[in-house]
């Protein structure tokens, strides 16, 4: 799979998700100020739409390269040594993602759904929500591994 088509199934993801989203606190909304008993689950839902908005945000940031960065130091450093500087950041950023991402978040999700923790007002069980943890870390490793062998041939070649 190439980067491109990653890139896009998280577009559409993150939009649908995003929809949905508008649409529950929407409906949250009419039921609350027009019908004047608010469901008791758009909240709830709204609030898990965000976390994996946001943490699937994050997985497409990275894969964008969107993220912020202090860019301070490769400004003084010659290409090789940029190269170089960015191999040990993408090597940060993976053994981050691998540790808290994938396994800790798998854990997480392991837990939860032994413990059969539930959500009170959809009654979800939270493992669902939690999951997306090692999805997101599976993409963002994805881009990094693809970035970290563009830039160990860049580095390799000379370019």
């Amino acid at each position: 799979m190439k980067k491109h088509h990653v890139g896009l199934f998280l577009e559409w993801a993150l939009a649908i998700l995003l929809g949905i989203m508008v649409l529950d606190v929407f409906w949250g909304v009419i039921t609350r100020y027009l019908l004047d008993s608010q469901s008791s689950w758009t909240d709830e839902l709204a609030r898990f739409l965000l976390v994996w908005l946001s943490i699937l945000g994050a997985a497409y940031a990275s894969g964008k390269k969107l993220h912020i960065a202090i860019d301070l130091l490769p400004h003084y450093l010659n290409e090789r040594n940029k190269k170089i500087l960015d191999l040990i950041i993408i090597s940060i950023i993976l053994l981050f993602v691998v540790s808290v991402f994938l396994i800790g978040g798998l854990h997480y999700v392991y837990i939860s759904f032994a413990l059969g923790q539930t959500s009170p007002a959809l009654g979800l069980p939270i493992g669902f929500v939690y999951m997306v943890l090692p999805i997101s870390g599976a993409f963002i490793l994805y881009y990094k591994l693809s970035d970290l062998s563009i830039t160990l041939k860049n580095l390799i070649n000379g370019n």
